[in-house]
């Protein structure tokens, strides 16, 4: 038999022309500002109602409002606690046909402020932290951090905090054991080397004149009144995120990668983002949607087993005609859906945690993953063969680089994505996206061609899915 019957992709690198690099550098850019912009959810929303409205999205909330109808053409989105939006873009075909949807998260691994969070230890301020999503605590000590979120006092009044990213800021973080008193602290496994309860954000060590008792706290609740008007009794409603201070930036000597907090699930969700506003005139409704809590189980009002996508949908068909329960039912089962999310990327320094014929690499591509969920497919979605040839003949058309993958060998853990929750409504669902390194770490570490390659994809799949 001639010619290279193999499994093995090609490095995608090795078939660029100059204008495909001008392209894939344009959007990597592009996304190094999503990034370094957007550290909490609501930094990710905010930064993409932005973009849907120059790219002529409106608010579907005013259209409810006025009962103004959508048509073929309407690009509209909406948003959910300012931490999960929608966009649709209706197509000619009927809704009850199905719609194309690309659905991503945009929440991150990270520590969270507790709700009663300053405190005071020998001369020291420091705030309580709860983490969040599946961490290494120890790999989150003697960073800088940076503080996002919103404080939100009794009256109503938002204030937003970001604190550590500007080259002027001060930063903050978790000190650790000096490595020569730390000999009991080595003799300890991985997941106890730090504990929860241990990491304490150090935010300063100045006392306030005059004062005798805890003059440190003071002197930080004197510095938060004068700089955001806001008092410690606020903290009780405030959602403050403990990220890694600093930009995205490229990765490698030969720039050919990106290193940035959040691209777990980030890449996912800016590469659908930009996909869903490049399609224009989609024969079928496409949809993109980025939720919040997929860390956490997917759980709470904002993440993807709340009824917001569902809601949504029905919104869309009462304005596109007369809503019913069966309509609303058979454009969900009549769907198509990729689950936007990274997959565990080949790592060189632990080869034994992979089975290198199913594991991903960079430079290969779009990944599709059939399995995801933990050792005996437990939590797994399980597409099936039939939309996955059906997307193979669309990546292949549209010359998308593309390759299948599992996220380690059976019996080393697993993982999940959002996939088994619109699975639900009997739609086709698989996951699909991009490689990553350092997964889940303060730092994760992404391919240039992957997320030029992804991207393709996802403009691939709206278009012509069907």
């Amino acid at each position: 038999m001639e010619g290279d019957i193999s499994m093995n992709r090609e490095n995608v690198w090795t078939t660029y022309e100059e204008a495909d690099i001008k392209a894939l550098e344009g959007l990597c850019k592009e996304y190094k500002d999503f990034l370094s912009n957007g550290k909490t959810e609501r930094e990710c929303v905010a930064q993409s109602i932005e973009l849907a409205k120059k790219a002529g999205y409106q608010d579907l909330e005013e259209l409810i409002k006025n009962k103004t109808p959508l048509k073929a053409g309407n690009k509209v989105y909406r948003t959910w606690m300012e931490k999960t939006i929608a966009l649709f873009q209706i197509g000619e075909d009927a809704i009850e046909d199905g719609l194309n949807i690309l659905g991503a998260h945009i929440d991150s691994p990270r520590l969270d402020l507790k709700q009663n969070p300053l405190y005071e230890d020998t001369e020291m301020a420091l705030l309580d932290t709860h983490y969040y999503g599946g961490v290494k605590k120890y790999q989150w000590v003697t960073l800088p951090m940076a503080l996002h979120g919103v404080v939100v006092k009794k009256d109503g009044t938002k204030v937003n905090i970001c604190i550590g990213e500007k080259d002027e800021d001060p930063v903050v973080g978790i000190t650790d054991l000096l490595i020569h008193l730390s000999g009991k602290q080595m003799q300890k496994k991985g997941n106890v080397i730090v504990e929860g309860e241990d990491l304490n954000v150090l935010i300063g060590s100045k006392p306030l004149k005059g004062e005798e008792k805890e003059a440190v706290k003071k002197q930080l609740l004197q510095l938060f009144d004068e700089e955001y008007g806001i008092e410690e009794e606020d903290f009780l409603s405030a959602e403050i995120e403990v990220v890694p201070a600093g930009k995205a930036r490229d990765f490698g000597l030969d720039r050919s990668m990106i290193m940035s907090y959040g691209q777990d699930d980030r890449v996912c969700a800016y590469t659908s983002l930009a996909a869903m506003l490049n399609v224009e005139a989609p024969k079928r409704t496409s949809c993109c949607i980025l939720v919040d809590k997929e860390e956490i189980g997917s759980v709470g009002a904002t993440g993807m087993h709340s009824r917001f996508f569902e809601n949504t949908v029905a919104e869309i068909l009462a304005l596109t005609g007369d809503y019913n329960d069966l309509r609303l039912r058979r454009t969900l089962q009549n769907s198509y859906m990729l689950s936007s999310d990274v997959s565990a990327a080949f790592v060189p320094n632990y080869p034994s945690v992979m089975e290198k014929k199913n594991c991903a690499y960079f430079g290969k591509g779009l990944v599709l993953n059939k399995y995801t969920g933990a050792r005996g497919k437990s939590g797994s979605n399980d597409a099936n063969p039939e939309y996955i040839a059906q997307l193979r003949k669309i990546f292949d058309e549209a010359k998308v680089a593309f390759q299948t993958a599992e996220l380690g060998k059976v019996d080393e853990g697993g993982g999940g994505t959002i996939a088994y929750i619109p699975a639900a409504y009997s739609m086709n669902v698989i996951d699909c996206g991009v490689a990553v390194l350092s997964m889940h770490a303060p730092w994760e570490i992404t391919s240039k061609s992957d997320i030029y390659e992804v991207e393709k994809g996802y403009e691939a799949f709206l278009k012509n899915c069907r």
